[in-house]
């Protein structure tokens, strides 16, 4: 068994389809469908089933896949075993992200930086899109890892990942039996949303103002899991990217697609500065090369 066919194995069970597992691990949707029926035939045993909706792991595939997780990380330790003997890096690294981005893993990006380079030390913020962007930009933060394509200007720029945003209701409400809502339909409804440093507070508004909506934002909340709340309790519903809808305390809620109108998606990228030329930073865009396809980057 092969390495990559481990990465392709935990992106299919993770994805469930083939389609998006493609796109997470950068291959063609026909090169991974070959890679997976290669693996069954050597194995000898189906991994998945396949319908026309969703692809489910097997009771084989269950039990190879905490493997396939396994070689993988070791493999990405092996890595980092390598390059910490190899390279010498000391100084500071600062960095900063927006809460819950959902395509990257923040935290362990930064234990895998640490792992790698353990003299360099880390000052870590977290604060909305828009005020990361302005601490790069004023050269206080080496790089952020942030959700908006606005004010980003010259900084150099990576795009980690992006998705559409989807509407987050209680079981019970009018709209949650709906195929999709169409954000004209929405001006009577009372939301919960982040406050405007946030870029999903500005994708939103921008979004209402472009369709001439008015809509009436109820709560203003920080925090990802108040806002979950807040909504589970009724007291209003809330625009969110999709990944924000699978959190195990979105579980009772109902996430409805949002009809296609020509408005962005939420895309993730990380910002580094021009000011420092002696930055840690590119070590730490390396890792986002270096990372398993199949799972958040980090």
């Amino acid at each position: 068994m092969e390495l990559r066919q481990m990465e392709y194995l935990v992106a299919l069970a993770d994805e469930r389809q083939f389609t998006r597992a493609a796109e997470v691990t950068g291959v063609s949707q026909s090169g991974l469908s070959a890679a997976i029926r290669n693996l069954e035939v050597e194995l000898g045993t189906k991994l998945f089933t396949r319908t026309t909706r969703k692809v489910e792991p097997t009771e084989a595939g269950l039990a190879l896949l905490p493997f396939a997780r396994s070689m993988l990380s070791s493999a990405t330790e092996a890595r980092d075993a390598v390059v910490q003997v190899s390279r010498e890096l000391a100084g500071t690294l600062r960095v900063g992200s927006e809460q819950c981005l959902g395509v990257v893993d923040v935290s362990s990006l930064l234990e895998r930086f640490h792992r790698r380079y353990p003299r360099v030390e880390i000052a870590f913020t977290q604060a909305g899109s828009h005020e990361l962007l302005a601490g790069v930009r004023d050269g206080d933060l080496d790089a952020a890892f942030v959700a908006t394509s606005d004010h980003v200007g010259l900084l150099p720029r990576t795009i980690l990942g992006q998705e559409p945003v989807v509407l987050l209701c209680p079981p019970e409400h009018p709209l949650a039996s709906r195929p999709a809502v169409d954000r004209g339909e929405l001006g009577g409804e009372h939301f919960i949303d982040f406050h405007p440093s946030w870029a999903v507070r500005q994708l939103n508004d921008d979004a209402f103002d472009a369709r001439g909506v008015h809509r009436r934002v109820r709560f203003t909340v920080n925090d990802v899991h108040t806002l979950l709340d807040l909504v589970d309790r009724g007291l209003g519903v809330a625009l969110v990217p999709r990944h924000v809808a699978a959190k195990p305390q979105a579980a009772r809620l109902v996430a409805v697609p949002v009809a296609p109108d020509g408005a962005a998606d939420w895309v993730v990228s990380v910002v580094t500065s021009v000011e420092r030329q002696d930055s840690p930073a590119p070590h730490l865009v390396e890792l986002l090369d270096d990372a398993p396809a199949g799972a958040p980057v980090g």
